[in-house]
């Protein structure tokens, strides 16, 4: 809400408004002006832009990516690796939504009427037994339950471009 806020009082369209964002953390995260982020420095940046502190995973493929003449990530790679962090998060939010629109019991999970009453609104001429045996597909450990994990796990099939920087 606060960075909608100041957008529309900067004038600033909202990829403009996040490229400054993160122009910024970059700057206050490069402290001795070396015109590039070391493994520490990156991930202060990722807290502060993103709110978590990212793996060792994640830090060591940043750090794998970097050209091999640098001691780190320049701003212009910083800033293509938050536009392709702010895409996956992006996605993994409104995966997040639809479940959530799914689970009118909130309950944290879909039964199968849950699932049935989904499809009869995104797709209300498919074949009962076509829902039926997406449910099963999905529901991966066979429990009757459609988790979020199982439910994430399907929308991301063949979303490989976007998982590129892990989230956690």
């Amino acid at each position: 809400m606060c960075a909608r806020r100041e957008e529309a009082e900067s004038g600033l369209s909202g990829e403009e408004s996040r490229r400054k964002r993160w122009v910024k953390a970059f700057e206050a995260c490069d402290e001795d002006h070396k015109g590039y982020l070391n493994r520490e420095d990156y991930k202060v940046a990722v807290v502060m832009l993103f709110g978590y502190k990212p793996s060792k995973v994640e830090v060591d493929s940043v750090m794998a990516s970097v050209k091999q003449n640098q001691s780190g990530v320049s701003l212009e790679e910083f800033l293509n690796l938050m536009s392709t962090k702010k895409a996956a998060h992006f996605y993994q939010s409104e995966v997040r939504q639809l479940f959530t629109a799914f689970d009118r019991q909130c309950r944290g999970y879909l039964s199968l009427e849950d699932f049935r009453k989904a499809f009869s609104v995104v797709a209300p001429k498919l074949p009962e037994r076509t829902v039926v045996e997406a449910f099963r597909e999905v529901d991966q450990d066979s429990d009757g339950h459609i988790s979020f994990k199982d439910f994430e796990s399907a929308m991301n099939y063949g979303q490989d471009n976007l998982s590129a920087l892990p989230l956690i």
